[in-house]
This record gives C-alpha cells, structure tokens and sequence, in this order.
C-alpha cells in the first residue's frame, strides 16, 4: 500500500515496516519488550540501540521512553492515514509530553535520518496534537482525499 503518513516521505507500508523493526530492536535489547520491561532489575540495566547510534548505550528509562514515545506518535501517524480518530488514557499523554519535551530539538533534527522533523505550530488542540507538534508533525496531518477515499473503502 503506497498511502502517505505524517512522517515526510513515508508510506503506511513503511510505518508499520519501522514500528515492527522498533518493537524487535526494543525486544532484542531487552530480551522480550513485553516481559523484559516489566522484570526485576529492568530500570538498573543499560540498553544497546545501534538504530540511534552505533556504540552508544543507553540507561534502561531513557531507552524505554524512547519506545513508548515513538509507539505514542506512531500510533496517531496510523490513525491518521486511515483517517481514524486515536483516543489515548489521559495519564498516558501526560507521561509521552513529558518525554516528548525531552527530545533535543534544534539542528540534530535538521540532520537526514532524524528521528524527529523539527517542532511545529501549536496553538491549542489536544494533549496529543501538542505531543505530535513538539515531535515535528502537523496535528492537522490529513492524507490526500485519493489515499483516504481508498483506505476507508470496503
């Protein structure tokens, strides 16, 4: 499926082709994303994340807030271009602006292969239009009407 996103450049094909290789990487780092954030001792470890930059490791709660961050805003871009509203538990959009704030803005995300496009106009909107805005997509983010009319067609 070629159906645009949010995330510039990118198909609805390689969204979910980056979020599975996301969920494996986390995974591998910690051994299994859905038993191994939850172990003991899980907060004390560091994790190894070659996707952000080879030989750098990171300390278990950064590389955690990194997954669910991204999940956060990958699972609006899906929303998205379906054209499908996303409703988040409050206290989980509480937790990503606060890791969504933490993100280096600046030049490092000018950068080709930045996690995240630079900061964009906010001004009111939800907890979760203000997440995205600080991440670098638009809240009003709509796909083109041909790619919609498809996605949504039986």
């Amino acid at each position: 499926m070629h159906t645009n996103v949010p995330c510039a450049g990118w198909t609805l094909h390689d969204l979910l082709g980056r979020m599975t290789a996301q969920h494996y990487g986390f995974a591998a780092a910690a051994e299994s994303v859905l038993t191994a954030f939850a172990a003991d001792g899980v907060l004390d470890r560091d994790f190894p994340l070659p996707e952000f930059k080879r030989g750098l490791i990171y300390p278990a709660r950064q590389a955690i807030s990194f997954h669910f961050v991204d999940y956060v805003v990958h699972s609006c871009d899906v929303a998205a271009t379906l054209g499908l509203a996303v409703r988040l538990d409050p206290a989980l959009l509480d937790a990503a602006l606060a890791v969504a704030e933490a993100v280096p803005g600046g030049d490092a995300r000018l950068v080709p292969g930045a996690a995240f496009a630079p900061a964009v106009a906010w001004s009111g909107g939800s907890r979760l239009d203000q997440i995205v805005a600080i991440l670098g997509r638009s809240p009003g983010w709509q796909p083109p009407r041909a790619c919609l009319s498809h996605a949504t067609s039986p």
